[in-house]
């Protein structure tokens, strides 16, 4: 016997995944742990028994119900599903699969769209953080399709706009977890910061990178991972994050000057592979990071717009992120950042895990 659980698979910015209603899974989380990792396949690095994709970007999974928060019509649960580990990460977020939480809110009921653009108040559950998103409704459906490109996704796409409120000390409390703007971790200069994900910010040539090095070149090179990886270990501790190992976050950056036009080059590990563009998060702290001063990313970013809008280059293309931040005694205040993305429903239908995982109440022979 199998049980079959309701499931949409979409594309959410650069990242791809199955959306589920949390009242179609497991009640507790032990079991709906298991019921993730079977879903995906996991472990194994082609994910063949699941419909994970075998990469950092496939293996994810949205989970989302109707909020009690006064301020939120959802809650959005993120899990990174481990892929050749039996692990699910919730501790941090996702901002590319966010960009399809709004559409699949509507689709599903939990939002009644209202007129050509329709705003989904949601409530990250991992992060306990406010986000606004943006939908495209006319005649009272989600528009998936549009002129809007994005870099790393093929074709064009209706824009998803994603506004984040408050997006300082998403797991730490403060913008600054160690208190400082800069520390020296294992004899090399970081920027350890908390904008809507805690990161470890490095200047490239402080590894002796130029910071223009493609996906591949970065994953080949196991002494850089394994250095990147005992700084990241380290500056978890000073952030008071605790013992950060196979734990995704702190997330980390190799930061440079720009060559194509933008602000800052970044290269964004996942934490363990160079990812193949940018996480949304990810570009928030670093765009974050470029806008502090006396930060390793600083004297490297060209000047920040006057609309506060921050271009990261990465290794598929570009990331715009607008920032309204202003300076303060302490550094900086930032109130909100947006971010424009693309989503596209793939499938809607059921996915099938043994009953001997979880009988459900959904059961269907094999």
């Amino acid at each position: 016997m199998q049980t079959a659980i309701p499931c949409t698979m979409m594309r959410g910015g650069t990242s791809r995944g199955p959306y589920f209603l949390a009242t179609d899974l497991p009640a507790d989380w032990a079991t709906q742990e298991q019921v993730l990792l079977a879903a995906m396949g996991s472990p194994n690095r082609q994910q063949i028994d699941g419909i994970g994709g075998g990469t950092s970007l496939t293996s994810k999974a949205a989970i989302l119900s109707r909020s009690s928060h006064p301020q939120a019509d959802v809650d959005y649960l993120f899990a990174q599903v481990g892929i050749d580990r039996l692990y699910v990460d919730i501790a941090p977020s996702c901002g590319n699969i966010l960009a399809g939480v709004g559409p699949f809110a509507i689709d599903a009921g939990l939002v009644k769209p209202v007129g050509d653009e329709t705003v989904v108040r949601v409530r990250n559950v991992n992060t306990d953080k406010l986000i606004e998103v943006r939908v495209k409704t006319p005649d009272g459906q989600v528009e998936y399709e549009g002129d809007t490109r994005i870099d790393g996704v093929e074709g064009t796409a209706a824009p998803v706009l994603l506004n984040f409120l408050d997006v300082a000390g998403s797991k730490t409390g403060r913008l600054l977890p160690t208190g400082n703007v800069w520390d020296l971790i294992e004899g090399v200069p970081v920027t350890c910061i908390d904008a809507a994900v805690p990161m470890v910010i490095i200047a490239a040539h402080s590894l002796g990178k130029t910071g223009a090095e493609s996906k591949a070149e970065l994953d080949s090179d196991s002494e850089l991972l394994a250095r990147i990886e005992k700084i990241r270990l380290a500056a978890s501790w000073k952030m008071g994050l605790g013992d950060a190992s196979g734990k995704v976050v702190p997330k980390v950056a190799l930061v440079s000057a720009p060559r194509n036009g933008g602000t800052l080059t970044s290269r964004y590990f996942v934490p363990d592979n160079c990812h193949a563009s940018h996480a949304v998060t990810g570009a928030i702290c670093v765009s974050a990071s470029a806008l502090l001063p006396d930060s390793v990313s600083a004297p490297l970013a060209a000047p920040v717009a006057a609309d506060g809008q921050v271009r990261l280059e990465h290794p598929s293309g570009q990331i715009d992120i607008v920032l309204d931040s202003a300076l303060t005694a302490n550094g900086i205040e930032i109130r909100r950042a947006g971010v424009v993305r693309t989503a596209r429903r793939l499938f809607r239908g059921e996915l099938y895990v043994p009953g001997s995982i979880w009988a459900g109440n959904h059961c269907e022979a094999s």
